[in-house]
């Protein structure tokens, strides 16, 4: 492996897909991991633009790419979460987990089982001893869960370029619109955002399809992927499976990429 001490795997899709809690089910199979949210990196609500009378929220503009790319080059070369960053994040509910226990139970079976003596995990990630220490080999894993993190303006800034994967999760308008409108708001560095009214149809959706057209068939982000743009940039999706995909079945999916990916970046496959 080259002189690194983690993994970066971005985690993007439109607002309310299911990425924080993609990210946290993840950390809590894989050991060593721990989430960066693009949501730190918001600017202040005096420096965020307009749309439609609304502040914006949900656009390249409103993100210090800079900040965020420069956290990135921390986390991987120092294997821990930048302490310039203050995160306010984890403080936000993402509601009732909708994966079974059984199906968690299983992930972190398989995942044990990976990094066992002999499998071909062995050794990639850092693991406590049995005397409660680390061992001086092995990576972390940081999971960059963010809403916008593949867009021409991302490029520009270098973030996909930091990334060692690059998932991304699809949903539906109808389903977007319903799980926000569910909740609460979101804690802000100057205190707490709530949606008024019109907000996901006049500004989060719009600016969602713009950014994400070219990923898509003819641009019709409810449609089918596009699979060469994909692999062109490197983007893993379900393309098989529609946009609604349940948390099980992309909980498991995502279990296997990464370790997939961990596997080469050790140079195993």
């Amino acid at each position: 492996m080259e002189d690194r001490k983690a993994v970066v795997v971005g985690i993007s899709g439109a607002s309310s897909s299911g990425k924080t809690t993609l990210a946290r089910l993840l950390r809590d199979v894989f050991p060593a991991t721990f989430i960066l949210h693009e949501d730190d990196f918001y600017k202040p609500e005096t420096e965020l633009p307009m749309k439609d009378g609304l502040l914006d929220w949900d656009c390249d503009e409103a993100i210090d790419i800079p900040a965020m790319t420069r956290a990135l080059s921390w986390i991987r070369s120092h294997g821990t979460f930048p302490p310039f960053v203050d995160s306010m994040q984890d403080q936000n509910s993402v509601g009732a987990c909708p994966v079974s226990d059984a199906a968690i139970a299983a992930a972190k079976s398989k995942v044990a089982a990976w990094l066992a003596p002999g499998s071909a995990g062995h050794g990639i990630l850092l693991q406590q001893q049995a005397d409660g220490n680390e061992p001086d080999a092995g990576l972390r894993v940081c999971l960059l869960d963010g809403f916008l993190l593949y867009s021409p303006p991302m490029e520009t800034g270098g973030v996909p370029a930091a990334l060692d994967a690059r998932l991304f999760l699809r949903v539906s308008r109808a389903r977007a619109v319903e799980r926000r409108g569910a909740r609460d708001g979101y804690v802000t560095l100057e205190g707490f955002w709530t949606d008024p009214p019109g907000y996901v149809d006049r500004v989060v959706w719009p600016n969602y399809a713009a950014a994400h057209a070219r990923l898509f068939r003819g641009g019709d982000v409810e449609g089918a992927l596009d699979e060469h743009v994909l692999r062109e940039m490197g983007i893993r999706a379900q393309t098989d499976r529609g946009a609604d995909v349940d948390m099980e079945t992309t909980f498991a999916w995502a279990v296997d990429l990464v370790m997939e990916r961990l596997e080469e970046i050790a140079g195993r496959r």
